[in-house]
């Protein structure tokens, strides 16, 4: 691995998204400098640690700081378990499968996410078109934007590791950042996190001015200084 004085931040996007939803995520290029990290296919029968080695050779630093959203949290937790990191930062997911919400501790015991058509994910870009309103539209063409991985083999895989993680103890350490209104991971099921007010699943999209002005403390410090900070109203970008 390469060594010199900017701190690496790697970022890993939530499932079946680009890391373009990082596009307006800036930090001061004299201290940091920023990688994106891209979805793989899983190899049939992969498991997470097979697949969080094979995402570890696109790391080419030592002590990097990770960050990852949604399932992506999940998959950056997993590759700080094989390397030394200088922050471990999570975003809009889960730190153990205790956080996992009800619906979906109910899916893995009854196996009912095996009926879910995973195949219909590449017919998002059809969903602008039909007559739902405007904010389902507005929606629709937001996800056609970020979601670009649509291989069912990996949405299929995806899905079914995120349900049966079997994380029990939250890692030393962690930062997490999660918004009051997420709907896939609901706050009342998180525990010790930076709670941003009114932020919902996808706010390192529409919250990045909050992530542009907090990130670098967090990453030096592991903290912020001002206390009160999750207690803001953050208006959307």
């Amino acid at each position: 691995m390469i060594q010199d004085k900017l701190i690496h931040v790697y970022f890993m996007p939530g499932m079946a998204a680009n890391p373009s939803i990082f596009e307006h995520i800036k930090l001061p290029e004299d201290q940091f400098k920023m990688h994106w990290l891209e979805w793989k296919i899983p190899i049939l029968k992969e498991s997470l640690k097979e697949y969080t080695t094979r995402m570890l050779a696109d790391v080419h630093h030592e002590n990097p700081v990770l960050i990852g959203v949604s399932f992506g949290g999940v998959i950056v937790q997993e590759m700080s378990k094989q390397i030394r990191v200088k922050r471990l930062i999570l975003i809009s997911t889960v730190k153990n499968k205790f956080e996992l919400p009800k619906r979906m501790r109910f899916a893995r015991k009854t196996a009912l996410y095996k009926i879910f058509p995973t195949s219909l994910v590449d017919k998002i870009e059809g969903l602008e078109k039909l007559p739902v309103g405007n904010y389902l539209t507005k929606r629709a063409q937001l996800y056609q934007q970020y979601l670009s991985v649509s291989d069912q083999s990996y949405i299929d895989w995806a899905l079914e590791q995120m349900l049966f993680w079997d994380q029990e103890e939250t890692l030393p350490n962690v930062i997490h950042i999660h918004g009051d209104k997420d709907i896939i991971f609901p706050h009342k099921n998180i525990k010790d996190c930076i709670t941003i007010k009114n932020g919902t699943h996808i706010m390192v999209i529409d919250r990045f001015r909050w992530f542009n002005e907090h990130l670098p403390e967090l990453i030096l410090n592991g903290k912020l200084k001002n206390k009160n900070i999750d207690k803001e109203s953050v208006k959307p970008e």
